[in-house]
């Protein structure tokens, strides 16, 4: 029920042999086993479980022919019925529609114009339900009480917008429930399922939220705020009257609110946090009552509002141990429900929880190939800024060392996409990669990074390549200063707006970085704002005011494009693209790579014509990391 607009930019995502390294308390080498390049990044034999509403059985996502389709396994049983038979491409995502049927989605090459299909548990009546070319199929809303029927919005009639339709999973049928005027961004429905509410923009940068009493109704304004403000609806209040919504407004962190919605005000505080945003809810369906709320400070955190939801999230973490979790499906009665549980360590398993009788049974480990006891530990970190501000971030050291033992050690610092997303405490197999060759990772939650309150978001505006910027290198300085880093093997690696912030952290700071590896990064903004995907234009203002406008800040744009100013780069690069990213033009990573070939700067180059934004295909995965470990120990030996 959120709108789109801050998933924006989001990515928002193996050799065996040994090696040594020293730094233990003793000082001496320590042998550590140099896990083969495939076990990080292949496709788990087994993810994405979830329980079917019934609870008979449970389904899951596994590889065929190199390509990650649908299972369904009885529980009980040993044997798995394969539902999808997709060579082409991972299907992108699934969930149980009823006892009987499961739904899914599925892009072409990466594009992103993701199609719905359905599939009953016996592997029949398979239906593609919107076979439109060059539209894109979103979740609305699942109807979770309503077997047969979906919400879902097409951009078929007008690219840049979302209109939402009804769809019988069974029939086909589709049945248009209101026309977008053109600035609605999202569809809010109540418990009966009617469509109620819906968030919009209007003059370019100012949000409004829209509601109706009954779907005959028109829609009305009730309120009207500047983006930066903010009160998204998350779902309608039990008697279907208010809405539970995460606000900003008159407050720095997002709080958990009961908000009028008929009038436009906010009734009730449920819960904020003095240092966290948070805008996240557990909620019981069958017993119509909220459980918990969920932020994340440097690791997930739980602010629980029901004492028996408390009692039994506590019993699954005792059985658990250290291991974060979440869950990710439950049954209609609410009596059995799947846990994924993980850590920095382990990508973690599946387990079923049968609340009747306190019993967490293990369905399935994801990768049991990857050893904790080899992999490295991810650390929390604060420093500050050049201008006094607190950035937190993450460090994952070798295994073997510490914070107070590690000296001079080749170092990849890797600023995280988005820009307006966040690193957290979890299973990162590329960092685990990097720490297992023998680097050090830097991770930082530099200015403008989602969690930490309007305040620090809004520091991020206008500011690609200038004060963001400062904040990876001033990161880059303090693990330096601590001795940690050798200063002549830094790398500096990113994805999407980290590709960015690596093209232009080798522009800002030369001499810094002994290697740089782009990933589907930006490199001249000019042309990135005149290539968004259509369905992003109507947030075009908002991105005119966060990241800058190409004409009355084309002195700024050009300053800080690194395709522009290739002649201030000397570090050895590596790109990697996909040909139909729909996010970030193939243009971007081309005229890069042209403007440093023309001065004779050392550039490798990797395009796959089958993949987006991100490389999905496990085979390219494996090509991308190879390429990128053999090009990291080049220039950090």
């Amino acid at each position: 029920m959120k709108t789109r607009f801050f998933m924006l930019l989001l990515l928002g995502g193996f050799i065996f042999g040994t090696f040594f390294i020293s730094g233990c308390k003793q000082n001496k080498p320590m042998q550590v086993r140099q896990i083969p390049l495939e076990d990080f990044f292949k496709n788990p034999e087994k993810s994405r479980f979830q329980i079917s509403p019934d609870g008979k059985y449970f389904s899951f996502m596994g590889p065929y022919e190199s390509r990650m389709n649908i299972f369904v396994q009885e529980i009980g049983s040993d044997t798995a019925i394969r539902l999808t038979s997709e060579k082409d491409r991972d299907i992108a995502g699934y969930f149980w529609k009823s006892p009987t049927r499961i739904v899914f989605l599925k892009d072409t090459g990466g594009d992103e114009n993701f199609k719905l299909y359905g599939v009953n548990t016996d592997g029949s009546n398979l239906k593609c339900f919107t076979d439109f070319p060059k539209v894109r199929t979103e979740i609305i809303d699942d109807l979770y009480d309503f077997p047969d029927e979906l919400i879902i919005g097409l951009n078929k009639r007008n690219p840049e917008v979302f209109d939402p339709y009804r769809l019988n999973i069974i029939t086909g049928e589709m049945k248009l429930l209101a026309e977008n005027p053109g600035n609605i961004q999202g569809w809010i429905l109540d418990h009966a399922g009617k469509l109620r509410a819906a968030t919009a923009i209007v003059d370019g940068i100012n949000t409004q939220l829209l509601y109706r009493e009954k779907e005959s109704d028109k829609f009305k304004p009730v309120l009207t705020t500047n983006f930066k403000e903010s009160v998204s609806p998350l779902l309608f209040t039990f008697d279907n009257k208010n809405i539970f919504a995460a606000s900003n407004l008159g407050r720095d962190k997002a709080a958990i609110v009961v908000f009028d919605i008929a009038n436009g005000k906010e009734l009730e505080l449920v819960y904020e946090n003095k240092d966290y945003d948070v805008s996240d809810l557990t909620w019981s369906r069958l017993n119509k009552k909220l459980i918990a709320v969920n932020y994340e400070s440097w690791k997930l955190e739980r602010y629980y509002l029901d004492e028996e939801g408390k009692q039994m999230y506590e019993k699954i973490q005792k059985q658990l141990g250290n291991y974060s979790f979440g869950i990710t499906s439950l049954t209609r009665a609410e009596d059995k429900f799947m846990i994924r549980a993980y850590s920095d360590r382990s990508l973690g398993g599946y387990y079923v929880y049968d609340k009747t009788k306190d019993t967490l049974q293990k369905i399935a480990e994801i990768a049991p190939w990857l050893k904790e006891d080899e992999l490295a530990t991810m650390e929390p970190v604060e420093y500050l800024t050049r201008d006094s501000l607190k950035i937190n971030g993450y460090i994952t050291l070798p295994v073997g060392y510490t914070m107070e033992t590690a000296k001079n050690l080749p170092v990849v610092v890797n600023p995280h996409g988005g820009p307006w997303a966040r690193d957290g405490w979890y299973f990162n197999p590329e960092i685990q990669f990097l720490a297992n060759r023998g680097y050090a990772v830097l991770q930082m939650n530099f200015r403008g990074s989602t969690g930490y309150g309007r305040n620090f978001w809004e520091k991020s505006f206008k500011q690609w390549g200038l004060t963001m910027q400062d904040d990876v290198t001033d990161g880059t300085k303090w693990l330096i200063d601590k001795g940690i880093a050798d200063p002549k093997r830094i790398a500096i690696y990113g994805g999407s707006y980290g590709g960015y912030a690596t093209l232009q952290g080798i522009v800002r700071e030369p001499g810094l970085y002994a290697a740089a590896v782009d990933y589907v990064g930006v490199s001249n903004l000019f042309t990135f704002l005149k290539t968004i995907p259509p369905y992003w234009k109507p947030m075009l203002d908002m991105m005119y005011e966060m990241v800058g406008n190409p004409i009355t800040d084309s002195l700024q744009f050009v300053a800080t494009s690194p395709a522009l100013n290739a002649d201030k780069m000397k570090t050895p690069l590596f790109v990697a693209q996909g040909k139909n990213d729909p996010r970030v033009n193939i243009a971007e990573s081309d005229q890069m790579v042209d403007a440093l070939k023309k001065r004779g700067i050392t550039v490798e180059y990797m395009i796959k014509d089958n993949e987006g934004h991100g490389f999905h295909n496990e085979e390219n995965r494996f090509d991308f990391y190879r390429a990128m470990e053999k090009f990291l120990s080049q220039y950090l030996k």
